[in-house]
């Protein structure tokens, strides 16, 4: 069960990435690899944003080829949030739950939960406009947590974020994981992200994403595109 990409191929003009490999059940996944090397474009076809040429996506035995991005068993966390500025903190994330923001008691409870969660208790009236980046990227993350899809795509969401605030958004991240058994694929260009969060990871690069390694053995012993982008030189 889990995620499987099975004899993928993606294309965008002259552009060509092939992918084919299972991601476990709860399994965290870094993607590492050059600039346009395609890490962004193998999340957008997970995400169905992007149609494979062939292949086939599965999520257990589902066949996802067949459901509009928004019925996939999925959430996404991008670098800029995907805030609505005239909208509050809470209505934000409450739309986790509801896009026509009609909560019940119930459901204003659970929206409240999560604020809490990530540490925003008592910003639910602010506009995002009047918070931190870091503040901003809980937000986001506190309506992923109301969503509850068993898989979470993290394209660089903190990577605006410097070094201290960025290791704790990844850390809280790793709890919320855990608490929701979810499975997890992150975009980054950082070593250290991938050591922090991920057990295993996937290095795109010359128009191939190659099965996940063990994170620690991937940078202890660099296939030759990662040695070339980490600069570690022959």
């Amino acid at each position: 069960m889990g995620l499987e990409l099975e004899d993928i191929i993606l294309q965008q003009g002259a552009f060509r990435l092939t992918a084919s490999f299972p991601v476990a059940t709860g399994a965290r996944v870094a993607i590492i690899g050059p600039s346009g090397a395609g890490k962004s474009t193998l999340l957008a076809a997970i995400a169905g944003f992007l149609m494979p040429v062939t292949g086939v996506i599965r999520w257990g035995s589902d066949d996802l080829s067949a459901c509009d991005p928004g019925a996939r068993p999925l959430s996404i966390l991008f670098q800029d949030n995907n805030l609505f500025p005239h909208l509050t903190v809470f209505q934000n994330v409450a739309l986790g739950l509801r896009p026509n923001l009609r909560l019940s008691p119930a459901e204003r409870a659970e929206v409240m939960a999560a604020l809490d969660r990530v540490g925003l208790t008592g910003l639910g009236d602010r506009r995002p406009a009047q918070l931190s980046g870091g503040q901003q990227s809980r937000v986001a993350l506190a309506r992923v947590l109301l969503r509850r899809r068993p898989l979470l795509l993290l394209d660089e969401p903190f990577s605006a974020l410097g070094p201290a605030l960025k290791s704790e958004m990844l850390d809280l991240v790793g709890r919320i994981a855990a608490e929701q058994r979810l499975t997890l694929l992150m975009v980054t260009h950082d070593p250290a992200d991938a050591r922090r969060l991920c057990d295993q990871t996937v290095l795109v690069a010359d128009g191939i994403a190659l099965p996940p390694m063990a994170t620690e053995k991937i940078f202890a012993d660099p296939p030759p595109a990662l040695r070339a982008y980490l600069g570690q030189g022959g």
